[in-house]
């Protein structure tokens, strides 16, 4: 993200004058999660400033200063005391989605598994181009289309607090050690999600972001003002 994360942590980036954490929350508040823990990292003074200033919301926030140069599974390896023993879901601070968070526990709980990945399709950057057999005349076009039969990691997750013991050390990143060998060993369940999923890694990700919130159709506002959530154990 550049010059937006030279001075602060990328959760909080705004999107619609709110930082991009504060949009994810507000995903899993609409089903009813109010409680999260915080594996801060960068400047992770900022973010607890932050949650000690909003007052409006109905959560409880814990930031935990994991430190700055810990790895994403080793974040998680630090918190384990603060999870408990319940089921717990999971994501990083720089992407949204419309994902049914509460469909997601629920299949997570019949997978009977250590943990669950939200799945969803990618989209090439660019424009397909289809051409006629003799490979001179455009017979079809089609802008940024979603790359068939391959899916990715949304990075939304449902985890049971035994996949961390799959976390060797602070240097691992959740997606590359500790899930590998949890697919290794058949506890890794997908979730397929075909609707609205964008993260955030460069400046024109988080400027598409801000164009949907400006315009009102934000497809990952599943919240409505003053509405009430919905009961979701997590």
């Amino acid at each position: 993200m550049g010059a937006e994360t030279a001075a602060r942590p990328k959760a909080l980036v705004e999107v619609g004058e709110r930082p991009i954490l504060w949009h994810i929350l507000k995903i899993y508040e609409a089903h009813g999660i109010t409680d999260f823990v915080v594996c801060a990292g960068y400047a992770g003074h900022l973010i607890a400033e932050y949650f000690a200033r909003e007052r409006g919301e109905r959560w409880r926030v814990h930031v935990e200063d994991t430190g700055e140069g810990t790895a994403t599974a080793g974040r998680l390896r630090r918190v384990r005391s603060l999870v408990g023993d319940e089921t717990f879901c999971l994501t990083y601070a720089d992407g949204v989605a419309d994902v049914d968070i509460t469909r997601l526990v629920e299949f997570h709980r019949t997978q009977r598994l250590l943990a669950t990945v939200t799945a969803v399709r990618p989209r090439m950057p660019y424009g397909v181009v289809t051409f006629s057999g003799n490979g001179t005349t455009a017979v079809g076009f089609e802008e940024k289309p979603r790359l068939p039969g391959v899916w990715v990691s949304s990075g939304f997750f449902v985890v049971e607090p035994r996949a961390l013991d799959y976390v060797k050390s602070d240097d691992e990143a959740w997606e590359e050690g500790p899930l590998t060998r949890l697919a290794a060993d058949r506890q890794l369940a997908g979730y397929r999600h075909e609707g609205f999923w964008q993260c955030m890694d460069a400046p024109p990700e988080r400027e598409r972001l801000e164009q949907l919130w400006r315009s009102g159709q934000a497809p990952w506002k599943i919240w409505g003002e003053g509405e009430t959530s919905r009961a979701c154990e997590s």
